[in-house]
Parts: structure tokens; C-alpha cells; sequence
């Protein structure tokens, strides 16, 4: 395995994030959200996938015409719920929800093969395709997924049943999969198993499972002397290599060696996982040159293809990224799975080299382009996140292709992990959600305790309780777009120093129990311009506050959203509504309103439309569409002010 010098690596700021375990959320933003996922949206995911007729293959159903047959991916859902039920378990114990993720998971397992292999679709239904299509049919990327299920159920219950299913089936890939003679040279189209098999090396010890995510990725992208693996592959299919249907592997990230790459390319979910995985080895082995190819990526995707939501790949063609700068708003297509997966990577960068623009990227995404993917009552989801809407774009409650609903549940059923890191010399805090962590700093425990009422208010409280005082650093993140903030211990104002990590105040001092720092961020609403070469925004504005972007929409706003504009001289409020979608800030301004009511019979004219005075609602952007059918709107035309 390649691993980089000492030098490279010692310029890295390293942490370890606070597991979910030991981060005991109670928020009142967050608090709500998750215990409607932990007591309605998993019961009704569960549902959901029984109606769809996964466990039909139970029956042997699927081989009848009458029975709808899945996607060949489908048990990733159950994995990903099964993942989702067992972070769920490791905070809030429930013997009922414990039982049936027992019954799933003797369910999966009841279609292993003496061999290890496990595969429910190419048993049942498929048996003699086995390994003949990497590229297209998710037969690693559903090992993946069922591997951190029974990662994060071991860790939950501590009980084996499904970690020792997914030892034997890693260890027969392993088997298949290789440089060796005998073996298949080939990887997944769909990345997942990469990420997958380091948690399970981290889980077990074993470094077969790790030496097997560094060969995928090594792997990906060769072009040996027999050619590329899926044209290889191909060939034995006997279909023409040409006649792929992506018409490029870039689609899949496999177009050249990973390390060769230099933009961010194809399937936005793929290239997410793949690129977490670049990670997770990069800390593993210590090979910063792997953690330089993502920041490669990183500052691509952030530069020039990445929504003001967070959200990320704008075709729906391939459900990914075209060219630099293309953000469509009305049809963007900004999938919520792929806004998960830029949580996923952003978190393993932050854990690598702490830096505050990791967790801004992370922050930006979570409370935008993935909480409005699940709809307050946490029973329908947005698979595609647009940033404009005529009114017929709107939640479901489920998809033929459900891979959305339970990624969104296994996300915010290990939320606490994402919220603070640790060190032996400091502790960070990530994300401002009211909580209480207990660490270790060094061989110190600590517990930590926020109140916030964020991300409404930019007032954050830190009590800290020690056993004894110790010397670490206390780190704050401060966040982009905070303009100004304030910093205090014990009521004693302190200048904010941005040392060890960017993007974060850091305050080194010997601590003891009962010691109190308070962060005060600035919130003022800001306009949002977008670059100039996104001709979907050009000439336009969106609203933010805190991390939350905001949007009109026609509930609030009952005018053709296209004719406003928004002034450059335009004041706002804010205020708080308790009665409105569980309670946001909406903000309110004067804008211009095109009139139309002279131009009757008209279609062309010398002179500009007039325009009168109208008072504008905006709402945070993830809580659109809960409401009655309309319009929806991010970016709105700007004007200098001037009146016509």
C-alpha cells in the first residue's frame, strides 16, 4: 500500500468525531425532526417496503409475472433501514423495533450461499448472471450497503448475526477480487463498497478488509492491456463496449486511475461515496496523496458545480454533473441522496484536516438540501430538491427507486456524531445543535454542554464539567457567513484567534467545571449572488440567515413569483411565527411588483412594464411545498431600486 511521508501528514489537523453514543441531542429544531424519524419514519419506511413487495422473494414470487419485480438493488433499501433502525436502537432502546430489525436481518440472511455469497436479486431471480455486469447491477454496492447495517448493528446491540453474515460474504469478494492469478480484476460501478469494508476493517481488525477497499480504488479506472474492465466485461456479455448506454465512464468515475482525475464528473452519488472512501483510506494508511486528490475535487465541486442549498448534481440525465457553472433552477435535479453523501464526505475531510470550510459545506447542505427533502410530518420525501417550482413538484411517499426515504433516516439517526470532533489536545465543535457530549481529550473526560437555539438565534452557551482541570483547546467553528461574532469565558470578553484549525476561534486555556463560554454569531439576512457565468441566476438574488437559504412561495406570496424584484435598497425583517410550519423565521421586505394590467392586447411595447410597492414572506427554503400546491421561488430578479 502506497503511504505518504511524514511531512505531508504532520501538516494535517487530524480529529475523531464524537460517536452519536456518546452526544445526547435535545434540541429544540432538531429534537422534534428526530423523534418523528424514530417513531413515524422508520415504522412507516418498514411499511412502505413490505407494500413495495421486497420480502416477496421470501415466497418466491418474483420468478410469477404478476408480482411487480424491484429494482435489482432493492435490499440496499433494507440495508439502509436496517442501518438507520440500529443507530436509532444505540440511543433510544426499543425490544419492539430490536426484534423486527432481527427478523430482517434473519430474512437477508436466510439467502447466503455456502460460498458467503449473498445477493437476494441474483439467487432468486438471476443466478446465472453472478458477477457478469459490475457496471450496472449493484451487486457490491448492495454489499456495501449491507455492510455498514451490520456495522452499526453490532455497534448498537453487539450482537453477530448479521456482522458474521457480511465477514463471510466480504471474504469470499475477497476471494473473487484481486490482483492474484485466477482472479477478477474488477470493482463496482457503483461505489459504495469502498467506504464500506474500512468501517468493517475498523469494526473487526481485520486488514484483509481494508487491503480490499484500497484494491477497488487502485483498481478503478486501469486501462490494462486487455483494456478497460467494463469493456472486458462487456465483451463476455457479448454486447458492444460502444453501445453503453452512459456513453462515457465518467458516469461511474472510472473514465482514468482515481488518482488522475482532476475535476468532479458523472453520477453525483457515486462520485460522493467514491470520494469518501479516497478519505477513509487516505487516515487509514496515512497516504496524503490520496486526501490531495479529494481536496482536488473538493475545491472543483465548490468553485463551480455545487447549489447555494447544498445541493449537488444537476441532471437529471445522469443524475449528475454536466459542465462547470450549468445550475438549472427549475429543473434541477439535486438529488437527496447526493446531498447526503456531500454530508458523508465533508465529515471525513473535516475528520482529516479540520478546516471550517468542511463543515460550512456540511452545514449548508444538511439544513437545506436534505431537510427539505422529508416533509414535517416525516412521511413523504423529495428525491429531486429544484430550486424553483411552477407548483407541481412535491413530496412522495415513496419511489420505485427508494433509495432517498432511508439514506434521510440513517443520516439523522446518527446526527450526533456529526456535531462535535476531538483530539488528544482539543475539542471542536462543529455544528451549533443543543446537546451534551461526553469525551475524552487525552486521557481527560470532559462533557460538554451546548444550549443554542440555533438556527434561529446565533446565541451559543458551552458549560464544560471536568473531573479535574485540564489543559486543551476549545474550538468554535465560525461560520462563513457570519459576518461578526463575539466571544466570552466566564464573562470576560476575549478576542477570537483562529490558530491550529481555520474557520474555528480557538480559545487554549487551562479549564475547570463550571467554566462558561458564550459565542454570539452574527444573523443578519444577506443576499446571495450567484457567479456570473450561472445563466440561470444572472441578474438575480436569494436570501439567507444563518445557514438557512430561503424562498418564496405562492402560500405566502399570491403574485406570479416571476414579476418581483427584489431592490438593491430593500430592508428586512425577521420574526419569529410560532403557528407557521412548526415554527420558522420568515422574512419580509418591500419589493417591486411588475403590474400587468396595461398591457392588454399587447405582447410587445417600447416601455418597460410599471411597477408598485408589495411586501414580500420569504421561508427557509426545506420547508416549502407543506403547505397548499404553488409556486416556489430561491433566486429572484434584483433591481438598483429605481422606479419606471
Amino acid at each position: 500500500m502506497t503511504s505518504s511521508t511524514s511531512s505531508q501528514v504532520a501538516r494535517r489537523r487530524g480529529t475523531s468525531p464524537v460517536e452519536h453514543t456518546a452526544v445526547t441531542i435535545d434540541d429544540a429544531f432538531w429534537s422534534p425532526r428526530l423523534q418523528t424519524v424514530r417513531e413515524h419514519t422508520l415504522p412507516f419506511i418498514y411499511e412502505q417496503i413490505k407494500q413495495a413487495g421486497y420480502f416477496e422473494a421470501y415466497k418466491d414470487k418474483w420468478k410469477q409475472s404478476k408480482v411487480r419485480i424491484p429494482f435489482v438493488f432493492y435490499e440496499s433499501d433494507l440495508s439502509k433501514w436496517l442501518e438507520a433502525v440500529s443507530y436509532s436502537l444505540a440511543t433510544h432502546p426499543d425490544p419492539t423495533l430490536d426484534a423486527l430489525a432481527d427478523e430482517v436481518i434473519a430474512f437477508i440472511a436466510s439467502f447466503q450461499q455456502p460460498d458467503g455469497y449473498l445477493n437476494i436479486w441474483f439467487t432468486q431471480v438471476e443466478p446465472e448472471r453472478r458477477w457478469t455486469n459490475l457496471r450496472d447491477w449493484h451487486e457490491l454496492y448492495c454489499a456495501g450497503h449491507l455492510i455498514e447495517a451490520a456495522v452499526a448493528h453490532f455497534r448498537a446491540t453487539g450482537k453477530r448475526n448479521l456482522l458474521d453474515v457480511v465477514c463471510r460474504y466480504a471474504d469470499y469478494i475477497a476471494s473473487i477480487f484481486g490482483t492474484a492469478e485466477g482472479q477478477t480484476r474488477g470493482y463496482s460501478g457503483h461505489e459504495e463498497i469502498e467506504l464500506a469494508l474500512v468501517k468493517l476493517y475498523q469494526a473487526t481488525g481485520e486488514e484483509r478488509y481494508l487491503r480490499l477497499s484500497h484494491y477497488f480504488i487502485e483498481e478503478r479506472g486501469q486501462r490494462r492491456p486487455e483494456g478497460h474492465y467494463f469493456d472486458i466485461e462487456a465483451r463476455k456479455r457479448g454486447e458492444e463496449p460502444s453501445q453503453f448506454w452512459a456513453r462515457t465512464y465518467e458516469y461511474n468515475q472510472s473514465h482514468a486511475p482515481v488518482r488522475e482525475q482532476r475535476e468532479v464528473v458523472g453520477h453525483a452519488v457515486r462520485a460522493m461515496y467514491l470520494y469518501s472512501a479516497l478519505v477513509d483510506l487516505a487516515k487509514q494508511l496515512g497516504d496524503d496523496t490520496l486526501f490531495q486528490v479529494c481536496e482536488r475535487f473538493w475545491n472543483h465541486l465548490c468553485s463551480t458545480r455545487i447549489y447555494v442549498t447544498g445541493g449537488i448534481g444537476s441532471s437529471a440525465n445522469n443524475e449528475g454533473f454536466t459542465s462547470d457553472y450549468d445550475l438549472p433552477n427549475v429543473n434541477a435535479y439535486a438529488e437527496t441522496c447526493a446531498a447526503i453523501g456531500l454530508v458523508f464526505w465533508n465529515h471525513r475531510m473535516l475528520q482529516y484536516d479540520a478546516d471550517g470550510r468542511y463543515a460550512d459545506v456540511l452545514e449548508r447542505a444538511l439544513y437545506n438540501g436534505i431537510l427539505s427533502s422529508i416533509a414535517l410530518d416525516g412521511q413523504s420525501f423529495f428525491y429531486e430538491n429544484p430550486l424553483e417550482s411552477d407548483g407541481t413538484h412535491h413530496r412522495q411517499p415513496w419511489f420505485r427507486c427508494a433509495c432517498c426515504p432511508p439514506n434521510i433516516a440513517r443520516l439523522f439517526m446518527s446526527l450526533g456524531q456529526y456535531i462535535y470532533g476531538v483530539s488528544t489536545t482539543d475539542v471542536l465543535v462543529h455544528l451549533y445543535i443543543q446537546s451534551t457530549a461526553t469525551m475524552l481529550v487525552g486521557n481527560e473526560r470532559v462533557v460538554l454542554r451546548q444550549e443554542s437555539n440555533y438556527p434561529w438565534d446565533g446565541a451559543i452557551k458551552l458549560h464544560l464539567e471536568l473531573e479535574k482541570p485540564a489543559e486543551f483547546g476549545l474550538n468554535l467553528r465560525i461560520p462563513a457567513w457570519s459576518r461578526g461574532a463575539q466571544l466570552s469565558v466566564n464573562g470576560v470578553d476575549i478576542a477570537i484567534e483562529q490558530t491550529a484549525y481555520p474557520g474555528y476561534a480557538h480559545i487554549q486555556r487551562r479549564w475547570q467545571s463550571g467554566d462558561v463560554v458564550i459565542l454570539t454569531l452574527d444573523m443578519p439576512v444577506e443576499r446571495m449572488y450567484a457567479h456570473p457565468d450561472i445563466r440561470a441566476d444572472a441578474g438575480c438574488v436569494a436570501l439567507q440567515r444563518g445557514p438557512l437559504v430561503y424562498c418564496l412561495e405562492a402560500a405566502d406570496n399570491p403574485v406570479p413569483l416571476h414579476r418581483l424584484r427584489l431592490p438593491e435598497n430593500t430592508t428586512f425583517e425577521s420574526h419569529f411565527d410560532t403557528a407557521l410550519l412548526d415554527g420558522v423565521i420568515v422574512i419580509q421586505g418591500e419589493a417591486a411588483l411588475l403590474e400587468t394590467e396595461d398591457w392588454a392586447g399587447t405582447l410587445y411595447r417600447s416601455t418597460p412594464a410599471t411597477q408598485r410597492p408589495y411586501t414580500f414572506t420569504a421561508i427557509p427554503y426545506y420547508a416549502w411545498d407543506n403547505r397548499q400546491p404553488g409556486e416556489m421561488l430561491v433566486f429572484s430578479e434584483s433591481s438598483d431600486g429605481s422606479k419606471e
